[in-house]
């Protein structure tokens, strides 16, 4: 019997080739839909200073936002109602029907709300003494 796995830190390469197998393998199951489409939108000052900007993925019909933030200077001014409303249009243009995103008790719970999201899942004590919500929102008319 050959030894046991000693698991160690991967590295760029072997992350990608990791994803890739993993997208063979489900493609196998459910076809190309759950190829991934990256969205990144950015918002910058006059002097080109990052304040606001958008993370996701369009991958099986759903756009998935990893990362929405605006500086506190920029906030209330719908610089994030911006951002959510881009990545959501792109997000029915390459044929999503969803968007999945989550965020903590002390972040944007409400604002994710007032754009038509439904909490699904709360996940408590993460971090401790606090919750990790998960919502959802059709992009169907």
């Amino acid at each position: 019997m050959p030894p046991p796995c000693t698991p160690r830190p991967a590295s760029a390469h072997d992350s990608e080739q990791l994803c890739q197998r993993l997208l063979a393998f489900n493609q196998q199951a459910c076809g190309d839909p759950l190829e991934d489409l990256p969205v990144r939108l950015a918002c910058h000052d006059h002097d080109g200073t990052l304040y606001a900007g958008l993370l996701a993925d369009i991958c099986a019909g759903w756009l998935t936002v990893h990362v929405l933030w605006v500086d506190p200077a920029h906030r209330g001014r719908g610089v994030a109602s911006a951002l959510l409303a881009e990545a959501e249009q792109t997000a029915r243009q390459h044929g999503a029907h969803a968007a999945l995103l989550d965020t903590f008790d002390w972040q944007a719970e409400g604002f994710y709300t007032r754009h038509g999201y439904d909490v699904f899942a709360r996940l408590a004590d993460y971090p401790p003494g606090h919750q990790r919500i998960y919502l959802r929102k059709s992009l169907l008319a």
